[in-house]
């Protein structure tokens, strides 16, 4: 399956990311879409900074980086992913979004176009029911920053083809990343692991067991991570982590994924962490 042209949705930290990546390291086109005009321009200022850092400490040089800009084209329609040859959306964490959005790209993109969806925890199964390609739909979930983690789950929904799964895994091989298989279960693979290992510490914390530095010093020093968790829970947000664990609640119906009651008080006070100034750390002074 030939891949030159990467539609991405969603311009956002994770989008815009995902775009550079198939334009910096894949070597592709990429249309980016959003749907806003203010939303496209900042996902664009973002790659601008990313790239103008890594010429100032010379990993790339001036023309690499208009090159790599020059792949890049914008819009606000999603109709304009017609020239897509494989689409990767990266919107808001809204199942409702999503449906739509899958329903509007069944309808705009070429038949036999892979539409690839990078959310964290709704099920591919049911986006991929939205349309009428369930077996050319697939999870393709990066992780922050897309520019320089590693991994990429790809995950199988129910009716996700053998073809759709390997014409994936390659794209994820041409960006430099590396990508593991995975099963449509709630959380998949990562999030189902690491989410609830957060929360526990949340739990740590508001038991009193130890205090924030105490608890993120005992995992850097003894398990050798390079973040806390409590730290690492004030870099994704807190209420994407309070969503991903009530879908793992949810879809378990187990009391061992029930959220900490600090992280939903910490959401509802706004305290969402490095993005808000404030979550278990005080980024305000920052």
């Amino acid at each position: 399956m030939e891949i030159e042209t990467v539609g991405v949705v969603g311009a956002g930290t994770m989008g815009s990311g995902i775009a550079q990546v198939a334009s910096q390291v894949g070597g592709l086109k990429v249309i980016m879409t959003d749907i806003k005009q203010e939303f496209v321009d900042r996902g664009l200022a973002n790659i601008h900074k990313n790239l103008a850092r890594q010429v100032a400490k010379e990993r790339i040089t001036e023309e690499q980086k208009q090159a790599i800009l020059a792949r890049i084209k914008t819009s606000t329609e999603l109709g304009d992913l017609k020239d897509a040859d494989f689409v990767i959306e990266a919107a808001t964490e809204t199942l409702e979004l999503k449906l739509d959005l899958f329903r509007r790209l069944d309808e705009a993109c070429r038949p036999g176009v892979i539409l690839a969806t990078n959310t964290s925890s709704i099920p591919v199964t049911r986006l991929a029911a939205a349309t009428g390609r369930a077996d050319k739909v697939v999870g393709m979930h990066f992780f922050n920053p897309a520019q320089v983690m590693k991994l990429v789950e790809v995950i199988n929904g129910l009716a996700t083809s053998r073809e759709t799964y390997d014409a994936t895994a390659a794209l994820a091989v041409k960006f430099g990343k590396s990508g593991v298989e995975a099963n449509d279960f709630p959380g998949f693979i990562a999030n189902r692991i690491m989410v609830p290992m957060m929360n526990e510490a949340m739990y740590t914390l508001y038991e009193g067991v130890g205090t924030v530095e105490s608890i993120d010093s005992c995992v850097k020093l003894g398990f050798n991570h390079p973040m806390g968790p409590l730290e690492l829970a004030d870099l994704i947000g807190l209420d994407v982590l309070l969503h991903v664990m009530n879908v793992l609640y949810d879809g378990f119906s187990d009391p061992k994924y029930r959220p900490c009651p600090l992280l939903k008080k910490y959401v509802a006070a706004g305290y969402f962490g490095r993005k808000s100034g404030r979550g278990f750390y005080d980024y305000s002074a920052k």
